[in-house]
């Protein structure tokens, strides 16, 4: 058979896709391969169909579970003997697997790169025919991605301990060009015949909302997609607990899923989302890596992620089938201080640490510009093909009306420039302001020219403005976990008039995940036979159709074999199982309808008013402003420490900065977390019944307000 025969006669496509047929063929020539294609760009084709087409097993390496019984279930359901090999299969399954991988039966066996150490399974690679190998998610080799896995380290060793080299091809979907080189080098690829395509995702919708309402915003967008499937990212457990619960309270069949449930949870959860039983899924990032639901309309992030590359994989699981869908990122500054907080306990490592602020960084950039959002994600992976307006992301679309800010950033340059560029965006805000804290006084501050220049703007509307010069590039900031402002090249063309400066004042941004059905009531009977099918074989609905599939059925309305072999997904396997059913279902449509079939952002305010009576909590975030500590604000205002610490704690839900450092001993904060780790933060007596007794209650609720992991 040759290529185009596979993959009509498996796969049901009548054409590649860009940057497959080149891959395949250099596999099937003999060469290495490195294949940088997008999330749903058919990275898995380029892997399968050499199998179906070389003598002997392929092996695939994955570090996903969920993504080796998909594709198995997939093959299988096509008619190719596949098999995997990972945790969730007990040890006599296991040994029956090993023995028909040694009798031949299988095209493709997928494994976990940890198998790879296992003496016994190395033993029977090295004596079967073994002609190739894929290595999937080839970025989790590299030190510097956002996703490294150290057991990928013994794939290189693996393959130079076989008796025979086969030809070796790595896969990824997220690459920016050093870790391309690092993919390169480690895995030992010989003079590879290298295809990167293009990281764009022309059906996919980008959208930032910052300082929004979070749950309000959630609730509205899903009664207006209430019929569609979608993810919603939090970055924490509480925050999934919350808002899982939430939706399910107000009747939205949504699941949780995060990696304090136990495993029969996960899995239950999973299952539940797959199959259509729930349409939302609310979880932490431990959910989706391999997740191949082609029918996801929008993945929301509640929160930001730590780098473009996660952001890129997760808003990524929406639209595999390539129909329009909604990848849309709630901001708040507050989210940072998680983040940073996040990476300051998992990088010991401080170059690390110091690649994850950067990169941090750029995705905080992202949600501040407002240029297109295609451009800001393609030149983080080293692409800028794209014209200078997408007209698919919220920028591009929105009514937008630009202030120019030239004198306002003119006063913040300045002012960066005069305190030697030593200090965080706080405090030069604080300075511009006019502020009395009690640091800056002790820095002697206020005896700067550029003290108090900017009376008319908030320390909020003023930080906003330092981030947009940020993400223009007018300043920058160190990789650190306090990064300190620095001025820029480009400071320069500002400070002398030789470039304005503008801010969006006025977002308009509008989901374009509409759809256009031709036959609806069609489409809405297809999925439902699709459902009862999936329940019968057991297997997730998309493996049998696609939406794009049926979707296609609803509109051009197949009742002949030779018509229903036209549509996108349907091959010889396929319409075996299917064509007969779903061609009778398009034709009862037909004749009761008496049809002829076709066959042949929120707006940024720029200042700010203060009501006639300034809340209570504000009243104690001026005095805390002031350098007061909170033993003396509740001395002078009469309440105690601790409701203090609820005003403050309030305050920074609202975007208001606050030094931690003031207020909280890091060495006691060092334990706490350890505590809520452990027991959880729905009651603070199990945390205090494990910690030294000198650590408060007062100090616990502390650590909890920082890290905005309970109101106190």
């Amino acid at each position: 058979m040759t290529t185009y025969e596979v993959l009509k006669e498996y796969f049901g496509y009548h054409s590649f896709r860009v940057g497959q047929e080149g891959l395949i063929h250099g596999i099937l020539e003999g060469e290495d391969v490195l294949g940088i294609m997008p999330t749903s760009g058919g990275k898995s084709l380029c892997y399968q169909i050499p199998s179906l087409l070389m003598k002997g097993t392929t092996l695939v390496i994955s570090p996903l579970i969920s993504l080796m019984k998909d594709q198995v279930d997939t093959l299988t359901e096509i008619g190719i003997p596949a098999a995997y090999i990972n945790s969730t299969l007990s040890d006599q399954e296991i040994k029956i697997i090993l023995n028909n991988i040694q009798d031949g039966k299988y095209r493709l066996v997928y494994v976990a790169p940890e198998r790879l150490k296992s003496y016994d399974f190395f033993h029977l690679a090295s004596h079967i025919e073994l002609p190739f190998i894929a290595v999937d998610e080839a970025h989790c080799i590299s030190q510097w991605g956002h996703d490294f896995r150290p057991s990928y380290k013994e794939i290189p060793k693996f393959i130079k301990n076989l008796n025979h080299r086969p030809v070796v091809a790595a896969f990824t979907a997220t690459a920016t060009p050093e870790i391309i080189e690092d993919i390169k080098h480690l895995l030992h690829l010989q003079s590879p015949k290298e295809i990167i395509t293009s990281f764009d995702r022309p059906n996919l919708f980008f959208q930032v909302e910052r300082e929004v309402d979070k749950k309000t915003f959630v609730i509205d967008y899903i009664k207006k997609h209430k019929d569609q499937s979608g993810i919603i990212y939090c970055s924490t457990r509480k925050e999934v607990e919350g808002l899982g619960t939430l939706l399910q309270n107000k009747g939205y069949g949504a699941s949780i899923y995060h990696g304090g449930m136990t495993k029969e949870e996960r899995e239950r959860a999973q299952e539940s989302f797959l199959y259509d039983e729930t349409s939302i899924m609310v979880a932490t990032n431990a959910f989706g890596m391999g997740i191949d639901k082609s029918n996801v309309r929008f993945v929301l992030h509640y929160n930001i992620p730590q780098s473009m590359e996660a952001y890129y994989q997760e808003a990524g699981r929406a639209g595999r089938d390539g129909e329009k869908s909604d990848c849309i990122l709630l901001f708040s500054p507050q989210d940072v201080i998680k983040q940073k907080f996040l990476i300051q306990e998992s990088q010991p490592d401080p170059d690390r640490a110091t690649a994850s602020y950067k990169n941090l960084q750029y995705l905080v950039d992202y949600c501040y510009t407002h240029h297109c959002l295609r451009h800001k994600i393609l030149d983080y992976f080293g692409q800028s093909e794209l014209q200078e307006n997408c007209n698919n992301c919220s920028s591009c679309l929105e009514d937008k009306k630009l202030k120019e800010i030239t004198i306002e950033a003119q006063k913040i340059l300045s002012c960066v420039y005069r305190m030697k560029q030593q200090y965080g965006s706080t405090l030069v805000a604080q300075v511009l302001k006019g502020s009395k804290n009690k640091k800056l006084l002790n820095f002697g501050l206020n005896r700067l020219s550029t003290y108090g220049i900017m009376p008319n703007y908030t320390e909020k509307e003023i930080r906003l403005m330092i981030s947009i010069l940020v993400s223009q590039g007018y300043l920058a900031l160190t990789q650190s976990q306090f990064p300190v402002v620095r001025l820029t090249s480009s400071s320069g063309a500002v400070l002398k008039n030789e470039e304005k400066v503008y801010m969006a004042i006025d977002t308009v941004p509008e989901s374009q995940s509409g759809h256009e059905e031709v036959h609806k009531d069609l489409f809405e009977e297809l999925r439902s036979l699709r459902k009862n099918l999936s329940q019968e074989k057991n297997v997730p609905p998309y493996i049998i159709f696609a939406d794009s599939s049926l979707r296609e059925m609803a509109t051009t309305l197949p009742t002949t074999e030779e018509a229903f072999y036209t549509i996108k997904g349907v091959g010889q396997k396929k319409y075996e199982s299917y064509g007969e059913i779903f061609i009778s279902t398009i034709r009862n449509y037909i004749e009761e309808n008496q049809i002829t079939p076709i066959e042949s952002m929120p707006a940024i305010k720029t200042s700010s008013k203060k009501t006639s009576k300034t809340p209570s909590h504000r009243e104690s975030y001026e005095l805390y402003q002031e350098g007061k500590t909170l033993e003396e604000i509740a001395q002078m205002r009469g309440f105690k420490k601790d409701t203090i610490l609820t005003h403050l704690a309030k305050c920074q839900e609202e975007g208001e900065e606050i030094d931690w450092s003031r207020i909280v001993d890091q060495e006691k904060e060092a334990l706490i977390i350890k505590a809520v780790d452990q027991v959880g933060t729905e009651y603070l007596k199990p945390i205090k019944e494990i910690l030294p007794e000198d650590i408060s209650y007062y100090d616990i609720k502390a650590v909890l307000c920082k890290m905005n992991l309970s109101t106190v």
